[in-house]
């Protein structure tokens, strides 16, 4: 555990110390809608594309927790590079759960960016030695700088059951449209990939089955406690982003806060009024909420991978409600802020601006709506069924 304690600690050092970078690269990020090379050559340096590797690869192989808390720190300098850094590295992990042949060729480099498409648009047709993949997936962040990227499709067998199966394919075997272009979340490179006829060999298809790592097939389940409930672990990771964006909103609010009056008022110093203390303390207490609260979850899905257990339906629905509220309430807290701001807060080269509306964008991505996701844990809390396969 020392050891991981130290790897981890190197990698978190090294994003901090280019934290400054990251936001100063965010207007050029956005502008050309994807990453700019700078960021990636920096956390690749850090090690942040290792943190999900297996050991026996040359790669980290660090929990949940210690993935958790530099992603946030990622996402405090820049959202987009957060939210990216976060599907490679969460991709990365779902690679370990294929065959050993599988990931001799993904982890061969030691540090490896992962993308993939989850939504099963596409089909894959039996043939010899394994399948052939067609099928486009929308929102597939990160793919313009992955070196593989997971497809969801689906097969149909010679019995007429359809079948949900997860290729894994070399980038340079698709085609990755130039049509992102929104409002929030700029940076991600969300592209629509496509892949026509491509031959995807059988050791790189898996099913639903081995998608659930706590079955303890993994190499290390017996080692590490890394066989995390597939779920919890993607919700696990994402929540990180969402927290250091609003609390790079916090501090770029309270940079900008001294010297600044409320115009048309007799108050020179907005930090002198009441309702601005009142609703900073409102955001900065809602930040930490949800700081404490992924605590929770992430000793429990620990706890439970460490001994080699399944969480429990009212475990992993706690988390789904949690990571739920999480999006909600930074959400909120950055709002407040924003709605005490002055109007030169919607200028471009103000970081603000673009930290509230990532957080806006990404509030709406489909897994991690409020609404859904309080809904699934609160009808368990009912002793209902969770409506949803996916906690």
């Amino acid at each position: 555990m020392v050891q991981h304690d130290n790897d981890a600690q190197g990698v978190l050092d090294a994003v901090k110390e280019a934290i400054p970078t990251l936001r100063h690269n965010g207007a050029q990020t956005e502008k050309q809608r994807w990453l700019v090379e700078e960021n990636i050559n920096l956390l690749e340096k850090a090690g942040v594309f290792r943190m999900a590797v297996p050991e026996r690869f040359g790669g980290l192989d660090l929990p949940a927790e210690q993935q958790a808390v530099i992603l946030a720190e990622i996402a405090r300098g820049c959202g987009s590079t957060g939210w990216v850094s976060m599907v490679w590295v969460s991709t990365a992990w779902i690679a370990s759960l294929y065959p050993d042949k599988a990931q001799e060729e993904v982890f061969a480099d030691g540090s490896v960016r992962i993308s993939g498409g989850f939504t099963p648009s596409g089909t894959l047709v039996p043939t010899e030695g394994g399948y052939r993949l067609s099928g486009s997936w929308r929102f597939n962040t990160g793919v313009p700088g992955a070196r593989w990227n997971v497809h969801a499709a689906m097969v149909e067998h010679p019995d007429g059951r359809h079948e949900e199966l997860f290729a894994l394919v070399p980038t340079e075997d698709i085609t990755v449209a130039d049509d992102w272009d929104v409002f929030g979340a700029a940076g991600t490179g969300s592209a629509t990939s496509t892949a026509d006829d491509v031959f995807v060999p059988a050791h790189r298809v898996v099913g639903v089955e081995v998608y659930d790592a706590s079955t303890g097939n993994r190499w290390n389940a017996d080692v590490k406690g890394r066989n995390y409930n597939l779920t919890s672990y993607i919700l696990a990771t994402c929540a990180p982003v969402y927290l250091g964006i609003a609390k790079a909103a916090l501090e770029l609010f309270i940079e900008r806060l001294p010297g600044k009056g409320i115009t048309y008022t007799s108050w020179t110093e907005q930090k002198e009024h009441p309702y601005t203390q009142i609703q900073l303390a409102h955001a900065a207490n809602k930040i930490a909420a949800c700081e404490a609260l992924s605590g929770d979850w992430l000793r429990v899905m620990q706890g439970r991978a460490g001994l080699g257990e399944k969480m429990t339906v009212e475990e992993k629905a706690a988390v789904r409600g949690q990571v739920g509220y999480v999006v909600q309430a930074t959400k909120e807290a950055v709002e407040t802020l924003y709605n005490i701001s002055s109007a030169s807060t919607i200028v471009r080269s103000n970081h603000f601006q673009r930290a509230f509306r990532d957080i806006e964008a990404l509030s709406l991505h489909g897994l991690l709506t409020p609404v859904s996701s309080l809904e699934a844990h609160g009808r368990v809390l009912l002793g209902l069924e969770p409506g949803t396969d996916y906690i």
